[in-house]
């Protein structure tokens, strides 16, 4: 069996932690872009020890610094002949609105702009590589609505509804993905990992926190929210899926207004104009 070349972002903890361990086991190269590379090479080291697996690298890349993924696909760019998946998984909500290094709203930079960005400045790798390009969303994507006047949340911010938004936001990128690159071979996929035990929701307080307390008993583990990401990167035959949104490694339905393709193609115009993907 070939090896498959894998890049992931955010490996470093988590539902990602645990992507990344079943992928090298399977035997997967493995490229983690990650914000901190102390942790990216402790993860590594890790990932080696428990599988015998030599063939993972660490390579900087923080979704909040648009310079970072860049260098980061550039590196790839230079080290690579094809990438055979990428999985989209970093993402994060905030109980305060703040900025990115680029002045954009974190939330939308995480969550969005970062792996617009990445996904595109690595396409003719990707393309290489016939590959899957898989997007963490969640089902709260079904709460969130498409603010095209007010991205950046200026207007107002509200930590769930900014995440919401975002998380609508990549299974629009997916369908994207879906549409303009099917015929270059790409196939495309988002899905909910389910409601996680993980440090995700740590930077919650007040009545917040306290909702994740109460809900924190009925969580699923960090391994089986991987199981959906790791059917989508390894099972064979899904060309037909191409697009497709996926719960609990099947098929699940998206709200309404994700399936808007005029809002879908707005989205792609927006981001290309905010960071564009040529210098």
């Amino acid at each position: 069996m070939a090896i498959k070349t894998t890049v992931i972002t955010g490996a470093t903890s988590g539902i990602g932690k645990e992507t990344a361990l079943s992928l090298v086991r399977q035997g997967h190269s493995l490229y983690l872009l990650v914000r901190n590379t102390h942790k990216g090479e402790e993860l590594k080291a890790q990932l080696i020890n428990e599988t015998g697996n030599k063939d993972v690298h660490v390579i900087k890349c923080d979704l909040a610094d648009l310079q970072t993924v860049r260098d980061a696909a550039a590196e790839l760019s230079g080290r690579l002949f094809a990438i055979n998946t990428l999985i989209n998984n970093a993402g994060g909500i905030f109980a305060e609105r703040a900025l990115s290094k680029d002045g954009f709203e974190l939330t939308f930079t995480v969550n969005h702009l970062g792996h617009f960005l990445l996904t595109n400045l690595l396409m003719p790798l990707l393309q290489k590589g016939q590959a899957r390009i898989i997007n963490v969303s969640s089902e709260a994507h079904k709460r969130g609505t498409p603010q095209f006047d007010d991205l950046q949340c200026e207007q107002s911010y509200n930590a769930w509804k900014a995440y919401g938004m975002n998380k609508l936001f990549n299974i629009y990128f997916t369908q994207s993905l879906a549409s303009k690159f099917a015929n270059k071979g790409i196939l495309a996929f988002s899905l909910h990992p389910g409601v996680v035990n993980t440090h995700f929701w740590d930077d919650f307080r007040g009545l917040g926190k306290l909702m994740t307390t109460l809900i924190r008993p009925f969580m699923i583990s960090a391994q089986q929210g991987a199981a959906t990401t790791v059917f989508l990167a390894t099972a064979p035959r899904l060309d037909k899926y191409n697009g497709a949104y996926f719960k609990k490694k099947k098929i699940a339905k998206t709200s309404a207004i994700a399936t808007d393709t005029a809002a879908r193609d707005k989205l792609w115009a927006i981001s290309e104009k905010l960071c564009p993907l040529t210098p």
